[in-house]
């Protein structure tokens, strides 16, 4: 492992997360001045989250050690990119920045917003099953060729930069955000289901690496007066697989939890659907449902 003073001295300046970093922020603080302005009341707690554990770890897996290492370890591009997938979102999303838009934005915003959630490409792509198989397809390429590439070569750490975190943000806040989806209980449970299965196999390429005689992605010569400290190729391997196995179990637990939030969420918004029905309408609802889509074909044709 590399010694304490090379992980705190160690930067690298990454202009697409750079791009992003500054764009979330001044985003969310144009968001917070224009609360201010209309007496909207914003937890402080959430701004520090958004600010600090948030947009702070972003920052430091892009620009600190793993983002300097991430082109010779794959441990390190492992770390950085697990996280990008699943802590980051999960920080970002805490601080409940589209709650904060829907907020401050006025009604000709707030329809641009919700026809801009609402689009079928971004609603396919915020489904909580496709995101999260995305995330598994991710990793199965670390078991292949494509690993060594992916880490050195700058376009793919670009598109990784920009397109992992959009990745997991649309996972995480359909889960977290308020009002994000009105999806019914009975998709959710489906939804769950699915999530549950396919986060414990986010495991399976951990313990591949892990447990591989043989260096998968091809890369097994070790760089010219690479540090003493650098571990070499199998065993870089071998520590790539135990973290991603770590990070992909461990992150199941909250995100979990959350799923369970939204469907008491969803139910709580189901109920008082109906409590709002009048006797007359909750009966009519009910002969309807009785009646079956057969029964009201046959009644409209003759």
């Amino acid at each position: 492992m590399p010694p304490w003073d090379v992980v705190v001295s160690s930067w690298t300046l990454n202009w697409p997360a750079l791009a992003i970093t500054v764009a979330a922020a001044a985003l969310y603080a144009l968001g917070l001045r224009t609360a201010r302005r209309r007496n909207v009341r914003w937890p402080w707690w959430r701004t520090m989250i958004f600010f600090g554990p948030g947009l702070g770890s972003f920052a430091v897996l892009s620009f600190g050690f793993t983002g300097a290492y991430s082109h010779d370890l794959r441990w390190a591009f492992t770390l950085k990119i697990t996280s990008y997938l699943f802590l980051v979102p999960l920080l970002v999303a805490a601080g409940k920045p589209l709650t904060l838009a829907r907020e401050v934005l006025g009604d000709t915003g707030q329809e641009r917003l919700q026809a801009f959630l609402g689009h079928r490409v971004i609603r396919v792509l915020s489904n909580t099953v496709v995101a999260a198989l995305l995330g598994l397809a991710l990793f199965t390429l670390f078991l292949t060729p494509a690993f060594y590439p992916m880490r050195t070569d700058p376009v793919w750490d670009s598109a990784l930069t920009v397109l992992v975190p959009l990745a997991g943000m649309l996972m995480v806040v359909p889960i977290i955000e308020d009002g994000s989806t009105k999806d019914a209980t009975s998709l959710i449970i489906v939804e769950f289901i699915f999530v549950f299965i396919e986060l414990v196999a986010d495991a399976l390429p951990g313990v591949l690496l892990r447990i591989s005689p043989q260096v998968l992605d091809g890369a097994t010569q070790v760089v010219a007066g690479h540090p003493v400290w650098l571990p070499n190729p199998l065993r870089d391997q071998q520590l790539a697989g135990d973290l991603l196995w770590f990070l992909a179990e461990a992150v199941d637990v909250p995100l979990i939890i959350l799923m369970f939030v939204r469907f008491a969420r969803s139910d709580r918004r189901e109920a008082r659907t109906f409590d709002e029905l009048t006797d007359e309408e909750l009966e009519a609802l009910n002969r309807e449902h009785l009646k079956g889509p057969r029964l009201r074909e046959g009644t409209h044709e003759r």
